[in-house]
């Protein structure tokens, strides 16, 4: 089903003279300059502290539209993954994933997407937190952004606050596009907007390090939408994440470095120009930091190498 609809969407731009196929071939990206003095910023995470992947869902797609040069013929799983940060001052859930009746979200989306790809339905991070003996009480949902498929399980999730930037709440607020989930499934008294009121870090200009600690610090990252964030983590071991949200959906996206094609960039971005901006520096920081760790957040291979929630149940 989803080649035959690669090749109707294909056909149908042929048609109409815009050269859409090209816009699924490999295509060149420089890196960004850092500057040489430029160095991973101290961090004092505290004992305890940890990180866990929430597969809630999957979305099955093809490589082909996942970043350009993708091939058609290669079946690509996109997870809706929450992930939870475990903090002895209070846990943070990165995204929240889908809901319990995310499919129904999922469903609302444009008519080409829901015809390009299959929802297949899992967990809600609301119940694999419970399983896990995870108290919402103390728990705050600091989205990369607001599209569905990353507010969608705060729907499970009441009374819980939702951070956000001025920039994403005033787009939900104001009905933008792509926030019609959100505005359906968070109250606004959820909302807790804060400012990037902290100094530089890693090249960008302004952060928010949420326990003052450098454990947990955000930056801002428009482009994808025009309030989106990148989380920052460091572990007590030494370990380092990026948790990217959808600047790029896949690794290769910042291996390679690529974009996503033309049709992709269409329906979901905000801004092109800004998130090739944003693929630029998350590329070099890729190559000039290898102990840092970029977690798009539907990438399934790399939400697997983080333990899932139930292996911390487990465990206790």
């Amino acid at each position: 089903m989803l080649r035959r609809a690669a090749l109707v969407l294909l056909g149908l731009g042929v048609a109409v003279g815009v050269p859409l196929g090209a816009t699924f071939l490999p295509a060149h990206l420089d890196l960004a300059d850092l500057p040489e003095d430029l160095v991973l910023p101290a961090a004092s995470p505290p004992d305890g502290l940890a990180v866990y992947a929430l597969t809630t869902a999957n979305v099955g797609s093809t490589a082909m539209f996942a970043y350009r040069g993708g091939s058609p013929n290669e079946p690509r799983p996109f997870a809706m993954t929450a992930f939870l940060v475990e903090h002895p001052r209070g846990n943070i859930l990165i995204d929240a994933g889908t809901a319990s009746d995310g499919e129904a979200h999922f469903e609302e989306q444009s008519i080409l997407m829901t015809a390009l790809s299959e929802y297949e339905p899992g967990r809600s991070a609301s119940d694999q937190l419970l399983e896990a003996g995870i108290a919402t009480s103390a728990l705050t949902i600091i989205p990369t952004h607001a599209h569905w498929d990353h507010v969608s399980g705060v729907a499970d999730l009441p009374g819980v606050p939702v951070w956000l930037p001025a920039a994403e709440a005033d787009a939900i607020s104001g009905a933008a596009d792509g926030t019609e989930v959100a505005r359906a499934v968070v109250d606004p008294k959820q909302i807790r907007r804060y400012a990037f009121d902290d100094g530089p870090y890693l090249g960008y200009h302004h952060s928010h390090d949420v326990y003052g600690d450098g454990s947990v610090v955000l930056v801002p990252a428009p482009g994808h939408t025009v309030g989106s964030v990148v989380v920052f983590v460091a572990l007590p071991v030494g370990a380092r994440y990026a948790f990217i949200g959808d600047i790029v959906w896949q690794r290769e996206g910042i291996t390679k470095p690529a974009e996503r094609p033309w049709i992709a960039r269409w329906l979901v971005d905000h801004d092109d120009d800004a998130v090739r901006d944003q693929i630029a520096h998350l590329a070099a920081l890729d190559r000039r930091f290898p102990q840092l760790v970029i977690i798009p957040a539907h990438d399934a291979r790399a939400a697997a190498e983080l333990p899932p929630l139930a292996e911390r149940a487990a465990r206790d």
